[in-house]
């Protein structure tokens, strides 16, 4: 009998079955593969400060960072990508690379640097799921850490200012979701008619970006402006997603 998989993650709000990207990227593979997870928020608790999320328990292996875990779940046969071609294998990587490097650093920008979404939303989101004290402390981290990701990737040296990357960064998103607008065009998925790790990344990233309510964000009505990226959001809510409360199985 296989052993009980449990999946620790930041929990949902939003309509999403969570607000972290990379949270939601795991969620959305088990889905996809059909992997029987139980789904653990770490909200309200000393977690928020002390563990590294999302985190695949499975026995007595503690799988962290969602390609580790993706590839942890194929391993155990519950594997979304088994019909793609090597062509379609490649394909996948070079777009979740694409993600990485012009997607991620405007989504750190947006939710944790950008001061009227942080004090707006993002903190008081975080704070709010955070026992006390550590809702003094866990969303600072989480801001010091996105705007010193943001300038270790973008800056050319590290007296940068934020200030000096922020065209370049928001300049490379959009370029991004064009071309992920592009690639999707009028499919449901991105390959096929199933749903495989590429789409769980993009839902992953563009999610958040999509539902959150941001009082400032040229990049989410960019995002707003292409239909078919946020309707595939949308169908992957509704049909693998049907709950508001949404790390429970």
């Amino acid at each position: 009998m296989a052993a009980a998989m449990e999946l620790r993650c930041w929990g949902g709000d939003w309509g999403l079955p969570s607000v972290h990207t990379e949270s939601l990227i795991v969620l959305a593979y088990s889905k996809f593969s059909g992997a029987q997870v139980t789904v653990s928020p770490i909200d309200w608790t000393w977690k928020t400060l002390t563990a590294t999320v999302p985190e695949l328990v499975c026995g007595e292996a503690a799988v962290k960072d969602p390609n580790q875990i993706l590839n942890f779940l194929r391993k155990q046969r519950f594997n979304a990508d088994y019909e793609l071609t090597a062509r379609q294998g490649a394909d996948t990587m070079a777009y979740i690379a694409l993600l990485e490097e012009k997607l991620r650093p405007a989504l750190l920008h947006t939710f944790w640097v950008d001061a009227e979404n942080y004090a707006n939303l993002t903190r008081p989101w975080f704070a709010s799921r955070s026992p006390f004290p550590l809702n003094f402390v866990v969303p600072s981290r989480h801001a010091n850490n996105a705007l010193s990701r943001i300038l270790l990737t973008k800056g050319e040296s590290p007296l940068h200012r934020i200030t000096e990357v922020e065209g370049k960064i928001y300049s490379d998103a959009k370029e991004c979701l064009n071309l992920l607008s592009y690639r999707l065009g009028t499919a449901n998925y991105f390959f096929g008619n199933s749903p495989t790790s590429l789409d769980a990344f993009v839902f992953g990233f563009v999610a958040p970006l999509h539902k959150a309510s941001l009082p400032s964000s040229p990049l989410q009505s960019h995002l707003s402006q292409l239909d078919n990226l946020t309707r595939f959001c949308d169908n992957i809510l509704a049909l693998y997603f049907s709950s508001n409360h949404p790390c429970k199985k």
